[in-house]
């Protein structure tokens, strides 16, 4: 038997499709770097894609989301569910370089044909997400791995762009990062779905716990919105979805090195996303990812299009004027369409 051609668009899509991890990991290498055949590879994979269950798992640095994430795909090996892992890695904003030591944590799944581990860089993204993400998700979706769990950076309360990419958002907390004040702030904490308070063996666990009790107390806003610098993307609520039972988040302690406590998260992941699937909520979440890939995926197109047409003179002496107070950003942005002709005013 000949062996799959790995540098065509239908070698690669032809050969993911009969489980060739090689070609799913040249896949993803051609997404991640740009390269031509990653508009069609995409194209080709995302009719097969919609099926997986994406978990996002995020938290502040410290909080053990890496050896979470092997422990939670231990047990989802064990109930005989594959698993993609996306784990994404900041990266250095002086040698361009990044870590991706998630792997080193992540060893027991090595040799498991039921796991792939990916490790990205975020390359400069904002948000605890590299730009390619969601692309990799879609690629592990259509590979045929039920569960993705993508495990962000852990930047902080800031961190609350996986809320538009993941079905179910685990946020992960620990003792002894942070007074109680600091758990419950706004952001991060708002786009949970499920709670995790990891290394809960430590002095502090059951007060991080009574913290987030009182915030979920306060009441949790609904996530079914996307904002984006103030402004909201127009997505239709369907019908079925105007009123839907309310979802509490629960709290779980965990002591992710021990695999204590991760049963029952899994469990707690499971119960969320039959609730989305039975209150119809999961076709909200949907139009919302559709929605936000939408925004950067133009947001993208027009910038590219603009410094395409754009002379780097013309650049240049913008940059210089606005450095030197001469101009705002904002006349010489409208300045630079206007000159480039790529919007209509």
């Amino acid at each position: 038997m000949s062996s799959p051609d790995l540098e065509t668009v239908d070698g690669l899509l032809a050969a993911v499709e009969n489980g060739n991890r090689r070609a799913l990991a040249r896949i993803i290498s051609h997404i991640e770097n740009g390269t031509e055949l990653a508009r069609p590879l995409l194209a080709g994979l995302y009719a097969r894609g919609g099926r997986a269950h994406i978990i996002g798992v995020t938290g502040a640095p410290g909080t053990g989301k890496s050896t979470l994430v092997n422990a939670m795909t231990q047990i989802y090996r064990q109930r005989g569910i594959t698993v993609g892992v996306i784990a994404v890695d900041p990266t250095s904003p002086f040698s361009g370089g990044a870590l991706l030591g998630d792997r080193v944590r992540m060893r027991d799944l090595a040799g498991d044909p039921g796991v792939f581990i990916r490790s990205m860089a975020t390359r400069g993204s904002l948000g605890g997400l590299a730009q390619a993400t969601a692309d990799v998700a879609l690629v592990l979706d259509a590979a045929g791995f039920q569960r993705i769990i993508i495990e962000t950076v852990g930047v902080g309360q800031s961190e609350v762009e996986i809320a538009s990419t993941a079905h179910t958002t685990v946020v992960v907390e620990a003792p002894g990062l942070g007074d109680e004040v600091q758990a419950i702030k706004a952001g991060i904490l708002e786009i949970a779905d499920v709670f995790a308070v990891n290394k809960a063996d430590r002095e502090g666990a059951d007060r991080t716990v009574m913290a987030l009790k009182m915030m979920l107390s306060l009441g949790v806003p609904e996530k079914f919105q996307v904002m984006h610098h103030g402004r909201m993307l127009p997505v239709t609520m369907p019908a079925s979805d105007k009123d839907p039972e309310a979802w509490t988040p629960p709290i779980f302690k965990t002591i992710a090195t021990q695999s204590k406590g991760v049963t029952e998260l899994v469990d707690g992941i499971e119960a969320h996303r039959l609730y989305l699937e039975q209150s119809g909520a999961r076709l909200l979440r949907e139009r919302l990812r559709a929605a936000t890939e939408l925004r950067m995926l133009l947001r993208d197109a027009l910038l590219n299009r603009v410094l395409d047409n754009a002379a780097t003179e013309s650049i240049d002496a913008l940059v210089e004027a606005v450095a030197n107070r001469e101009l705002d950003p904002y006349t010489a942005v409208n300045r630079l369409i206007a000159e480039t002709g790529c919007i209509d005013s």
